[in-house]
């Protein structure tokens, strides 16, 4: 069944049905994948494209892969005129149970395609889809938005810099065989200058042998058929990546691809400080706190969880810690499992942590209202995982990161966010395992230097500089309000013109 939502009340319908509660208007279909990472910023351009631009719009999601209650903490946030419908389950049971995280998540859209063209279908009675807008996992939609006459656009969550590597993936298959993959070069070379080195790819993207490979290689081939590309980020942040696009789209060597962010979920006075985090950070002295959050799908080591601790310790600053679970297969990726009622993440510091450095640090269980946390004048710094929307959070509060990389295309936002945009410092790692440690002293290390040392310095001013771009981005004349008006001007030129392709 699918659920669909507007304002308050919920429903549960099926999916050709689904339309028929929504006015007459212009229709928009938001295809989101599982995960926080991926809906957060789809919500938010929801929003936009209902309140700026007049759209119905309608956000569908997937069954399994992502926790139901966070998924709905999001959706809370849309106005009324946004719908919502969650598409019928459908089956993995046949695939490996070692496959990949990837794999499942192709695997997902890919199998839920039926469901979804049945409720673009039943939109029809309504008025017509005007476009369908899929992110990174969901391409295998844009031949189903050709075939029912609507655009299609593929929504990147992340940076310029994921864009430019499926670019590559598709350069050097070119001339391949039907079957045959090839790995990319080591080091890539991206836009304005950093070469990236084979470390720092996303998950998936390192070795050809990989499983999910051969779906990103098909990913990408599809990209030639999209009408477009929105990017969650703005051309001051990515600015030699912007430009280079630009300059494709121009000469027609790549679709548009619209920086239209940095999409960032607004700061709610309502939302809950359960763990009091917000009335500690009221305590402390303007610009003392070092935050500390790896976001709700990473997950540290038992070894890396105490490392942390002693390091955060040694630093002799004052700190606020989003713990959560950790690994105990030292899996980074937790994305998927819901902790049980009794874990107790607090449980697994070490012996007298918290007594040590109670007054100036706090501990909290699994979750903190991050925008909020960021935006506070106590807090100095992060230590983040560098999910693209803690970046953007971070970068929109100004304030300068520690970049710690877990999985997916972290440590490509890594690279990106320390050798371009210059907003973070990143810890070394030594060998150990396949995820490596970041001992206490390199923690303790990082943290001072970022809050204290010379390079630090630099650091945080860039991060300020680029909270005032951030800011102008979306003013009343600013580049990505601009991007963003563009690209509705295309949806409502189609629906003039009766087809849904703008070439």
């Amino acid at each position: 069944m699918a659920a669909t939502t507007t304002g308050a009340s919920t429903e549960w319908l099926s999916p050709p049905e689904l339309m028929e509660n929504l006015p007459s208007q212009q229709q928009v279909v938001l295809f989101a994948s599982p995960g926080a990472g991926h809906l957060i910023p789809l919500v938010e351009l929801a929003r936009r494209l209902a309140m700026d631009h007049g759209f119905a719009v309608t956000l569908v999601m997937l069954t399994g892969m992502s926790d139901p209650a966070n998924d709905a903490a999001v959706l809370s946030s849309l106005p009324s005129s946004v719908a919502t419908a969650v598409l019928p389950a459908v089956s993995l049971d046949d695939l490996p149970p070692d496959v990949g995280f990837g794999t499942l998540m192709f695997e997902l859209v890919r199998r839920s395609l039926p469901h979804l063209r049945a409720l673009m279908d039943g939109a029809s009675g309504r008025g017509p889809v005007t476009a369908l807008v899929c992110d990174f996992f969901g391409t295998a939609a844009l031949p189903l938005a050709a075939e029912l006459g609507a655009l299609g656009y593929v929504f990147f969550p992340n940076s310029f810099a994921m864009i430019s590597i499926m670019r590559h993936i598709v350069e050097i298959h070119g001339d391949a065989a039907p079957g045959e993959y090839r790995d990319l070069p080591d080091p890539l070379p991206l836009p304005g200058g950093p070469l990236l080195r084979h470390a720092d790819l996303p998950d998936g993207f390192r070795e050809s042998e990989d499983p999910v490979y051969a779906y990103l290689v098909e990913e990408a081939r599809r990209y030639g058929r999209a009408d477009g590309f929105l990017v969650n980020s703005f051309e001051e942040l990515e600015v030699a990546m912007a430009d280079m696009f630009k300059r494709d789209a121009e000469d027609g060597a790549f679709p548009p691809v619209y920086p239209v962010g940095p999409f960032v979920r607004s700061s709610s006075g309502d939302e809950a400080d359960e763990s009091g985090c917000l009335e500690w950070l009221d305590r402390q002295p303007e610009g003392s706190v070092v935050y500390v959050s790896f976001g709700t799908g990473g997950a540290l080591s038992v070894e890396q969880t105490a490392e942390l601790a002693a390091g955060l310790e040694m630093s002799g600053h004052r700190f606020l810690w989003v713990v959560r679970m950790p690994s105990l297969d030292g899996n980074p990726c937790a994305l998927g499992t819901i902790p049980g009622d009794k874990d107790d993440p607090l449980a697994w510091l070490p012996e007298g942590f918290v007594q040590r450095t109670s007054g100036r640090g706090l501990a909290v269980v699994a979750w903190a209202p991050q925008v909020r946390v960021l935006s506070h004048p106590a807090t100095a710094s992060f230590v983040s995982h560098c999910g693209w929307n803690s970046t953007l959070e971070s970068v929109a509060a100004g304030v300068p990161m520690v970049a710690w990389p877990l999985y997916a295309e972290q440590k490509t936002n890594a690279a990106i966010l320390t050798e371009v945009t210059g907003v973070a410092l990143r810890p070394a790692a030594r060998g150990h395992g396949q995820y490596g440690l970041v001992t206490r002293e390199v923690i303790a290390a990082a943290v001072r230097e970022l809050m204290e040392g010379e390079e630090g310095s630099a650091v945080r001013g860039r991060a300020r500089e680029l909270r005032e771009a951030s800011k102008r981005a979306w003013s009343p004349e600013g580049s990505s309000r601009r991007a963003m008006g563009e690209v509705a001007g295309k949806l409502k030129a189609a629906l003039v013109n009766g087809n849904g392709s703008t070439a």
